[in-house]
């Protein structure tokens, strides 16, 4: 179905860019890839890494989605965007907030007024779980991020244009996540982690990936996509890497839970069920949607909305992944060169 588009990828030379263009590329072949990002290094590597592709035609925009016009350009005649730019870490943010402002809520409805000034037809933001009762900057400006996307499909007007959110926890192996860091730290024979009861969310690049597809393909607009994922206790994960080293607990750093939650009580009023995914539907009266229809939309898979209070959390998450579980996914999914 993606054959004939142009995708566009904000931040599209980090670790989810990166994946997800070779999968489109390999399994679905589209027009035209265009990848929209600040760093120029990183788009060199990427054009040298994709140079066995000869069946879709890659462009490489150097911008910042702080920059409305640029963003406006880069858009023409792009069918499908997938917005991955964002400040991710957690306690950078805390100490610059109104860069990660900037960044994560004024340019995340730069990108919404770029779509909607060009022929855009579909547009998925990533989301974080740290979005849902954020107690942090970081979460803060997702949560901000996520009401923007999903409210942009009010004031479309007659536009042929849908904006939906995609939410989930830590992808395991990415840049910059706690896996690669544990690796290095053991090679030095230590391992700090936060709080010994801190537990995650857990989702692999090609699950993250996976979902993203099934959004683009199934979207009504507004709806915002969780998927049933695992969770696990940090402290196994740190176990599961280096067994014979002892983790040192330094204490929480500053806006970091002991668990995180993907949907809270007060979301499960609009949440439903489908068999391997959650969707928050839009609370809003001015997306009408008739909920009978979108649960029973696909025979073969119905939905069913949750119960009132129902809390999608990791500490309470039905899957748990222990040290066993943790060292199988990690030796199928992690290597040293996803650093």
């Amino acid at each position: 179905m993606f054959k004939k588009n142009t995708f566009l990828i904000t931040g599209g030379t980090g670790s989810f860019g990166k994946r997800f263009t070779e999968v489109l590329i390999k399994t679905y072949k589209p027009k035209k890839i265009i990848i929209f990002s600040r760093d120029e290094l990183k788009q060199h590597e990427m054009q040298k890494n994709l140079s066995w592709n000869k069946s879709t035609e890659m462009r490489y925009f150097i911008g910042d989605v702080r920059d409305l016009s640029r963003l406006e350009r880069a858009m023409k005649n792009v069918d499908i965007v997938v917005h991955a730019a964002a400040l991710k870490h957690v306690p950078i943010a805390e100490y610059n907030p109104f860069e990660a402002i900037k960044t994560n809520v004024i340019g995340a409805q730069n990108v919404i007024q770029a779509c909607l000034s060009s022929s855009v037809k579909k547009v998925v933001a990533l989301s974080t779980d740290k979005a849902a009762a954020p107690i942090n900057l970081y979460g803060a400006t997702k949560l901000a991020s996520d009401k923007l996307f999903i409210s942009a499909n009010n004031y479309k007007g007659s536009r042929d244009i849908k904006f939906s959110v995609v939410r989930y926890g830590n992808v395991m192996g990415s840049r910059g996540s706690v896996i690669p860091h544990f690796y290095e730290t053991s090679k030095k024979n230590y391992i700090h982690i936060t709080h010994k009861d801190m537990t995650r969310f857990n989702i692999t690049l090609e699950e993250g990936i996976d979902l993203v597809i099934h959004s683009l393909k199934n979207m009504w607009g507004g709806e915002l996509f969780v998927p049933k994922i695992p969770s696990f206790k940090i402290y196994d994960l740190a176990k599961a890497i280096a067994p014979k080293i002892k983790p040192k607990i330094v204490g929480i750093r500053p806006g970091e839970k002991i668990h995180e939650e993907m949907i809270t009580e007060t979301d499960s009023l609009n949440a439903a069920e489908f068999k391997n995914y959650f969707v928050i539907l839009p609370d809003s009266k001015y997306i009408i949607w008739n909920r009978k229809k979108y649960l029973n939309k696909n025979k073969k898979d119905k939905g069913k909305m949750c119960k009132q209070n129902f809390s999608y959390n990791s500490k309470d998450n039905k899957k748990q992944l222990n040290i066993s579980d943790l060292k199988k996914v990690l030796q199928k999914n992690f290597t040293s060169d996803k650093n």
